[in-house]
């Protein structure tokens, strides 16, 4: 029972950093309140209750989605519907922040690419059963691609010294840190032949993603200023 226990802790370590994420997120809200990333609070909760509940539904018998046995275990339609939300949600932020005409448009049609890429995903592959991870891919580039522009429009800004106060650049930044390395390590998956060794650092280079998209965004949270948002 102990050694159950410690190895369902080790696994889900990264969780209570989504908890922890939150309640900063909550305690800074001030600072950012009134602009795109005021819902920011809520993904995140979002994000933990959804780890938290894929992991009862993995380890426990009394959170099942289905009676019949061989898929009692199966809880990838959470990660599926939460993994589009994250992606519309972040669209939409930058859709917000992004200051060309038409770079504002890229956003918004990167968020009906990806809703597309998802309802195709789910017609060729029951998402109840299959993680959608050929949505995912897309939706990863796409972000990334916006987060490219963001930049690409602070840089012609050319105020430099403000960035490290700004929270959405602290965001940007975490997000970066794991959505470039999701879509080759999601890719790297779908290779039935992939070397045992490389397979082995998958999992432990996506946790440590992971850590370092969170802790950024917690160091965001801390040293940001209200007035250095944009």
């Amino acid at each position: 029972m102990l050694q159950d226990f410690y190895k369902y802790l080790v696994e889900v370590f990264y969780v209570p950093l989504y908890l922890i994420t939150w309640i900063v997120a909550l305690y800074r809200y001030r600072r950012y309140f009134d602009t795109p990333l005021k819902y920011l609070p809520m993904i995140i909760i979002y994000t933990f209750f959804t780890e938290l509940l894929g992991t009862f539904i993995k380890y426990s018998n009394d959170f099942q989605f289905f009676s019949d046995i061989r898929y009692s275990w199966h809880n990838v339609i959470i990660y599926n519907l939460y993994q589009l939300v994250f992606f519309l949600f972040f669209f939409e932020v930058y859709r917000k922040v992004l200051k060309n005409k038409k770079h504002q448009k890229w956003a918004r049609y990167g968020s009906y690419l990806c809703s597309i890429a998802y309802i195709v995903n789910a017609i060729i592959f029951n998402p109840l059963h299959n993680g959608m991870s050929n949505a995912h891919i897309i939706g990863s580039i796409i972000l990334v691609f916006l987060i490219v522009i963001y930049f690409k429009e602070k840089k012609d800004e050319g105020r430099y010294p403000a960035l490290k106060d700004n929270l959405m650049v602290w965001v940007s930044i975490a997000l970066l840190m794991f959505y470039l390395p999701f879509p080759l390590i999601s890719l790297s998956y779908k290779i039935k032949d992939l070397d045992i060794g490389i397979r082995a650092i998958l999992r432990p280079l996506l946790l440590t993603s992971i850590v370092l998209m969170y802790g950024t965004i917690i160091f965001g949270l801390i040293i940001s200023k209200r007035r250095a948002f944009r």
